[in-house]
């Protein structure tokens, strides 16, 4: 599928970088280095007397201000209670700067390593700060960011795809078929979960937004925070065979259970929330395929060998909501 050579982004080039920061009073020193990230475009820049900043330009259209500046709300209250997150940085009283067409914010440069999420000390150490980040993200809900539902997650990642000529044309009726049965999973592991708490979460929880010194994780990447149940901050850090992430989620409940109790009902959710996920993200792809970036970086979304992985990796989905949940031993 054909996608303009203009995007928004195309007009942030490094000047224009350089001019944001001197706008708010920041002087670049010539040096700058784009870091990973295809939402936003995210910069450490080179400040002149001064140390390294991080510069986050958000994706136009995305989200609201209102939406933005909770998200920067919920990492200040985080803050404050000495949970080691990343706020931004208040310059002349404001954490949402506008330069032209582009909104951004700043952030104290903080450095780390991956976790070793194979070590039941580093999951226990990581299940405590989530814990203490979920106390405080139950106290109050957000009223800008959306829920992490079917709705938005699945009905409409299904949707999107279909309407948008994304699948090849034998491949849209299996597409079809299967995206139905596991919306129908999804709907009974939630029956089977009940009425689950809500609560304010980092949302994309996993070893890549964890990052690690010696005095422990730091938590970054509150992009997608949204409201949702607890358990999806946690089933993101499992990963192996069953029984290793039996293990792995004993480990890291055995520390999120210091600071709040954690509802076993949710367990009944992981494998639907993991579905979801691999909904949206297909979703995702799509919807951004006219940003130049997203091409270069992901050349082999939509395929016809990516389409066929999709549709068996549904299927596989369909049959694990099927299985007993994981039970922390």
């Amino acid at each position: 599928m054909d996608h303009p050579t203009t995007h928004p982004f195309s007009a942030l080039g490094p000047e224009t970088v350089l001019d944001a920061l001197a706008a708010v009073g920041l002087f670049g020193d010539g040096r700058l280095l784009a870091l990973n990230s295809y939402e936003n475009r995210v910069y450490q820049a080179g400040i002149e007397d001064g140390k390294p900043v991080v510069v986050k330009f958000y994706r136009p259209q995305r989200w609201s201000d209102a939406a933005i500046l909770e998200e920067h709300a919920f990492l200040a209250e985080l803050h404050e209670r000495e949970i080691p997150v990343v706020p931004p940085v208040a310059i002349d009283g404001r954490t949402l700067h506008a330069f032209g067409a582009f909104r951004f914010a700043v952030f104290e440069r903080h450095g780390g390593r991956a976790p070793e999420l194979s070590d039941p000390n580093v999951l226990e150490w990581t299940g405590r700060f989530i814990g203490r980040i979920h106390a405080v993200g139950a106290a109050r809900p957000f009223t800008e960011r959306p829920a992490l539902d079917i709705e938005t997650f699945g009905i409409e990642s299904r949707d999107y795809l279909l309407a948008n000529g994304f699948l090849p044309p034998e491949l849209v009726d299996p597409y079809r078929s299967v995206a139905a049965q596991a919306l129908d999973g999804i709907h009974r592991c939630y029956e089977r979960a009940g009425d689950v708490l809500l609560l304010r979460l980092h949302g994309d929880c996993h070893g890549g937004n964890v990052l690690w010194t010696d005095a422990g994780p730091h938590f970054v990447d509150f992009d997608d925070a949204r409201m949702g149940p607890a358990v999806q901050d946690l089933w993101m850090m499992l990963s192996g065979e069953r029984q290793e992430m039996v293990r792995q989620l004993s480990d890291i409940l055995a520390g999120y259970e210091d600071f709040v109790e954690f509802d076993p009902r949710q367990l009944h959710l992981v494998e639907a929330l993991r579905t979801l996920r691999l909904m949206h993200y297909a979703a995702w792809l799509a919807r951004r395929w006219d940003d130049p970036a997203f091409p270069a970086a992901f050349p082999w979304f939509n395929t016809q060998r990516y389409w066929q992985d999709r549709i068996l990796e549904l299927r596989e989905q369909v049959a694990l909501m099927d299985e007993p949940p994981l039970w922390p031993v």
